[in-house]
């Protein structure tokens, strides 16, 4: 079998010793993996990128990071993982963006605009695994608290 090299640019592994942030929540091993996670501590220069697993739990998910925005725009989405119907979900997400509550069922994708405060974001149920991906344009994950 040919060995496969990549360069510089390209990472295969995930980050090792990710902490989980405080609020946790469904971030918690037993209730996700990460996949994969990106930063300028990972690739020189990189942007902020983390792909994570979400899995089926009954436990509803309240411990939402704080409402904050950051100063460059931010990109979220979460998708479905039944082959017969990609868009359904397979969960219950709300995400509040600009103090509106959203309750998602089908996979989506959520533009954040720089300045714009968005969360609680928390899974209200999840009946599928949910594949999820954020990014945002700086070298790491940060977001400025709301005042």
């Amino acid at each position: 079998m040919e060995k496969f090299t990549h360069g510089k640019y390209i990472t295969i592994t995930p980050k090792a010793k990710i902490e989980v942030p405080k609020w946790g929540g469904n971030l918690d091993s037993s209730k996700s993996t990460r996949v994969m996670y990106l930063d300028s501590s990972v690739i020189k220069n990189a942007p902020y990128v983390e792909c994570v697993w979400f899995w089926p739990t009954n436990t509803k998910d309240q411990s939402s990071p704080e409402p904050h925005a950051h100063e460059v725009d931010e990109v979220l989405g979460f998708f479905g993982t039944d082959p017969n119907n990609l868009n359904d979900l397979g969960a219950e997400i709300e995400l509040y963006i600009d103090g509106e509550r959203n309750v998602m069922n089908q996979t989506f994708v959520a533009y954040i605009p720089a300045g714009v405060i968005h969360n609680p974001l928390n899974f209200l149920k999840i009946t599928r695994p949910v594949f999820h991906f954020a990014t945002i344009a700086q070298k790491t994950y940060g977001g400025q608290a709301k005042k």
